[in-house]
C-alpha cells in the first residue's frame, strides 16, 4: 500500500513480483519480520542463475584451468575464457585480452597504482581524484604519491554533494598524469559526469581511470565509447559473486604495464638466469584463478542482458523519485546529496539520531540499510557530517518497501529522540 502523503507517481509497469522470484534470499524473514533489503550499494542479492552457474561449475567441471591435459580441465578452461569473452561484449571492450580477471575494484585500482603507476609517475607529476571517492579510490594514490614525490590533488564537491567542476578544470595541467574518478559516488548516489571528464583529461594527455563499482548495476557501459584509459568494477555489485572483479585497461597501456603479482600462469619461461612474462591479459593473473566466480560473474551479465536496461532504469529512477518524496516528508529528515543526477541510493540524517543507532533500530524491524562513512571519510569530513544512513535501492525493491523503510524510521524516532 503506498503511503498517503505521497503522490501517485507515474509506474513504469515494470514486473517487480517476477523478478523477486529470482532471488531466493528476498523470501526469507529477519527478526520476525520480511527482509527489506535496501542495502545494494555495499552488495547486491545474487538471482539463481548465478548460484546455479557456480554450483553446476562445481558439479561438473571443477578442475584447474590453462595446464591441465584432461576433459576437466579443457573444460573449465572453455567455460572461464568463455566468461571473459562474455564480460568484454558486456562492456563492449575491444579485445578479450583488455579483460584482466582480479578480486574486485580495489585490487583493479592498486594493480594500475604499482605497475602502470610505478613506471609513469614520478616527481612533481599530478594525480586528481575527488572529495567524493571511495577509500579505495584514495588511498592507493596516496601510497603511489609516497613512493615517487608526486602530488595528489583533490576536487572539492559542492554542498549538495555534486562535484565542482569548475574546480577539476582549474586543477588540469601539463603536470597531470592521471584522473582517477569514481562513475558512481558509494555513499551518495551522485552520478559523475565522467564522459567530459575523459574529453577534457585527454587534452591535457592525462590518463583516466573510473571506479565503476557502483555503476555496473545501474548503467550501460561502453568502454569503447567512453574512451576511458582503465575501468574498474566488482563482480558482487553487479549480482555475481564475491572475490572477482575486472580490470578494463586498453591492449597498449596493458603491453607496456610490467606484471605486479609474480608466480604461475603470468610466465612464459622461468630459470635461474631470468624469467620471461606471458601474453595479455595473463601476465597480470598469476596463480589459481577464480574460476567459479569468473562463471559467476559471466552469468550475472547475461541476467541483467535478459532484461531491456533501460525499463531497470526507469523502474528504478521511479523508486528514487517515490522515496525521495516520501523521506521528505519526515519531520527532522535531511537528505544527503540531493538536486543533482543521482542513482537510486538516498544518503540521510535524522536531527537528534545518530545513524548507527537508527540502522541498529531499523534492523531489528528486518529493514537492511547501510550506516557510518561508507568508507568515505574525506567526503562526510568536507560535508561536516561524521555519517549518513544509506538507503540503496534496487530493481528487485518496491514501493511498500520503501514504505516499510518510512514506517519503521518513525517508530525508530519515536524510541530515539
Amino acid at each position: 500500500m503506498q503511503n498517503s502523503n505521497t503522490p501517485h507517481l507515474k509506474h513504469p509497469g515494470f514486473d517487480v513480483e517476477k523478478v523477486r522470484a529470482d532471488f531466493p534470499i528476498l523470501s526469507q524473514a529477519v527478526n520476525q519480520h520480511s527482509l527489506v533489503y535496501f542495502d545494494n550499494g555495499a552488495t547486491a542479492q545474487k538471482p539463481n542463475s548465478v548460484i546455479d552457474a557456480i554450483s553446476h561449475y562445481y558439479q561438473t567441471t571443477n578442475s584447474n584451468v590453462h595446464r591441465g591435459a584432461h576433459y576437466l580441465s579443457d573444460k573449465a578452461t572453455q567455460e572461464f575464457e568463455s566468461a571473459r569473452s562474455c564480460i568484454q561484449k558486456f562492456i563492449n571492450a575491444a579485445h578479450r585480452e583488455e579483460i584482466i580477471w582480479t578480486r574486485g575494484t580495489t585490487e583493479s585500482i592498486n594493480l594500475v597504482a604499482q605497475t602502470w603507476g610505478r613506471e609513469n609517475i614520478s616527481k612533481d607529476d599530478e594525480i586528481i581524484i575527488s572529495t567524493l571517492e571511495h577509500h579505495s579510490n584514495i588511498v592507493p594514490w596516496q601510497l603511489l604519491c609516497q613512493q615517487s614525490g608526486a602530488q595528489l590533488k583533490v576536487i572539492k564537491v559542492k554542498k549538495n554533494g555534486q562535484l565542482d567542476f569548475n574546480h577539476f578544470k582549474s586543477l588540469l595541467s601539463d603536470k597531470t598524469k592521471l584522473v582517477a574518478i569514481g562513475h558512481i559516488s558509494n555513499a551518495l548516489g551522485v552520478i559523475n559526469p565522467v564522459e567530459e571528464i575523459i574529453k577534457l583529461s585527454h587534452q591535457y594527455g592525462a590518463l583516466i581511470l573510473i571506479d565503476g563499482a557502483q555503476a555496473m548495476p545501474h548503467l550501460i557501459l561502453d568502454v569503447e565509447k567512453l574512451d576511458c584509459d582503465f575501468y574498474a568494477f566488482s563482480g558482487h555489485k553487479m549480482f555475481g559473486p564475491m572475490g572477482i572483479g575486472v580490470l578494463y585497461g586498453k591492449q597498449d597501456l596493458l603491453n607496456a604495464m610490467p606484471p605486479w603479482q609474480a608466480g604461475g600462469e603470468m610466465i612464459e619461461k622461468v630459470s635461474f638466469e631470468g624469467t620471461t612474462f606471458n601474453q595479455l591479459p595473463y601476465k597480470f593473473e598469476a596463480g589459481t584463478p577464480n574460476v567459479a566466480g569468473a562463471i559467476g560473474l559471466a552469468a550475472a551479465a547475461d541476467y541483467l542482458d535478459s532484461f531491456d536496461r533501460d525499463a531497470l532504469a526507469d523502474y528504478e529512477n521511479f523508486l528514487l523519485d517515490y522515496a525521495t518524496i516520501a523521506l521528505s516528508k519526515i519531520e527532522g529528515l535531511k537528505i544527503i546529496g540531493d538536486n543533482c543526477e543521482k542513482a537510486s541510493v538516498i544518503s540521510f540524517n535524522i536531527e537528534g539520531c545518530h545513524s548507527q543507532d537508527l540502522g541498529m533500530m531499523l534492523d531489528q524491524q528486518g529493514i537492511a540499510v547501510r550506516t557510518g562513512h561508507h568508507c568515505a571519510m574525506p567526503l562526510m569530513d568536507a560535508l561536516e557530517i561524521s555519517g549518513t544512513v544509506r538507503a540503496s535501492l534496487c530493481f528487485y525493491n518496491t514501493t511498500n518497501e520503501i514504505d516499510r523503510l518510512c514506517q519503521g524510521i518513525e517508530k525508530a524516532k519515536s524510541m530515539l529522540i
